[in-house]
């Protein structure tokens, strides 16, 4: 199927940072409500639902993926008429300068003011967030105020496109890639045990949302789909290779640790044994360079969740741009399914 037509890129094409998610949770609902049963929205904003299962098993199962994107906020307008803003997420301000960007629920063309080269071209020092502005082309201070109120999120301005057969590149894979999987696991066949499933919000600033879904879901067992890096640029010889992390094409990225969370080592055992047993393709995580994801907060709901982290590498992370190969989407998809199937009590014990 082309990319045009795949559920893919509308999640990442649509808008839902941290603490507005509404357009991306909509998206998300209509995909899913002819599939499950107890469908919800919580206080916080996670999108619930129940996949039911044969009744096999007892278990209670969590899957759980972020709707929200890193972004930023609209904080206020200059008497010019340029935006002021700030960060929601880890957002580098390196990458801002020239940035194009959309503001607010009408997604205002926009681009982050930049001083051309041949002004600026004795400047070294990296420039903080709060000096950078949003033009969004408005001759004073009322016509952008009519454009942008404060609150008002903005969003990078980023088409889902098909690089070659299998890479594609986009926004927000992080962690729309994880929704579409977990989309596709609700869409298939039963698991021996009702699944429950937990679309979170607000992870990119703390994982809020995971936090709550979790205390009320109350599972036994918990899978994180995510998106991790992949950085795989060419280093220079006396320049050690510690950043790469993981590689695109390399498979599913199975988490051993990262900085929130270590994966519980029944479930690491087993996610490795079915990979090895279907020949799919798959890398561990450096935990000296893996950040957090919602497996911090899960693990340590109630009276501890077993968890783990089960990762598509991504390049380009918390950019406008990020890259990832179609075939360890689908691997993350198969890889999952098939160790959910497989999913025993034996394999959570110490």
């Amino acid at each position: 199927m082309a990319l045009q037509d795949t559920l893919l890129k509308q999640l990442s094409e649509s808008a839902g940072v941290s603490g507005a998610e509404n357009e991306i949770r909509q998206l998300i609902y209509d995909a899913i409500k002819d599939h499950v049963t107890d469908l919800r929205v919580d206080t916080m904003g996670n999108l619930l639902a129940v996949k039911k299962g044969t009744g096999k098993s007892s278990l209670k199962v969590m899957v759980a993926a972020h709707m929200d994107e890193v972004g930023f906020m609209v904080m206020g307008v200059d008497s010019d008429g340029l935006i002021k803003f700030s960060s929601v997420g880890g957002i580098d301000p390196r990458i801002l300068p020239a940035l194009r960007v959309h503001v607010g629920k009408d997604k205002t063309p926009g681009v982050i003011t930049w001083k051309p080269i041949h002004l600026s071209w004795k400047e070294k020092d990296v420039k903080k967030t709060d000096s950078f502005r949003i033009d969004i082309g408005a001759e004073n201070k009322a016509a952008a105020e009519g454009k942008a109120q404060p609150g008002d999120r903005v969003t990078f301005a980023s088409e889902t496109i098909a690089l070659t057969e299998n890479i594609v590149r986009g926004k927000a894979f992080d962690d729309r890639a994880g929704c579409a999987e977990l989309i596709e696991l609700i869409k298939g066949d039963p698991f021996p045990f009702d699944l429950l499933v937990a679309f979170t919000v607000q992870e990119e600033i703390g994982s809020r949302g995971a936090q709550i879904a979790a205390q009320g879901l109350k599972p036994d067992v918990a899978i994180v789909l995510e998106a991790t890096a992949a950085h795989e640029v060419p280093q220079s010889d006396d320049e050690p290779d510690i950043t790469t992390v993981t590689k695109l094409g390399h498979g599913p990225v199975i988490t051993y640790m990262d900085k929130g969370s270590i994966a519980h080592p029944g479930l690491r055992k087993l996610f490795v044994r079915v990979a090895e047993q279907l020949g799919i393709p798959h890398q561990f995580r450096s935990p000296q360079y893996a950040g957090g994801t919602d497996a911090a907060v899960i693990h340590v709901a109630n009276a501890g969740v077993a968890t783990i982290t089960i990762s598509v590498p991504c390049r380009y992370l918390h950019s406008p741009y990020l890259m990832l190969d179609l075939n360890d989407f689908q691997n993350v998809v198969k890889l999952v399914r098939t160790t959910l199937m497989q999913l025993s009590p034996s394999d959570l014990e110490r």
